[in-house]
């Protein structure tokens, strides 16, 4: 599979997180079957803000709910000030009650 073709899917998942919820690099990639890539989600994630439609970026955290993604954003405080104002409380770039928020896509989008 081509590089863009695997950003594509992984900007449709992300395109999928509701707002208020979060995701990690490693949920993506597993459920796209790719469960060793989720450093390639990563990079996807960084070459989002170019991408039409929007990609909701700031919603993909690592696996602890840690904001490892916010130096692609255009100031250190963008991916917090998104999370924020989908009401989502993060403090020390961590995102609190992760476990609560977290949306995984294997069990969302099963069919």
């Amino acid at each position: 599979m081509a590089e863009q073709d695997f950003f594509d899917m992984v900007y449709q998942v992300v395109r999928l997180i509701p707002k208020g919820r979060v995701c990690t690099y490693g949920a993506i990639a597993a459920y796209l079957g790719a469960k060793s890539s989720s450093r390639a989600v990563g990079y996807a994630m960084n070459a989002a803000h170019r991408v039409k439609p929007a990609v909701p970026a700031h919603r993909v955290v690592n696996r602890h709910g840690q904001l490892t993604g916010k130096h692609h954003f255009s100031t250190p405080f963008r991916m917090q000030e998104l999370l924020e104002k989908e009401k989502i409380k993060v403090v020390n770039d961590q995102v609190l009650d992760f476990q609560t928020l977290f949306w995984d896509p294997s069990k969302e989008l099963a069919l």
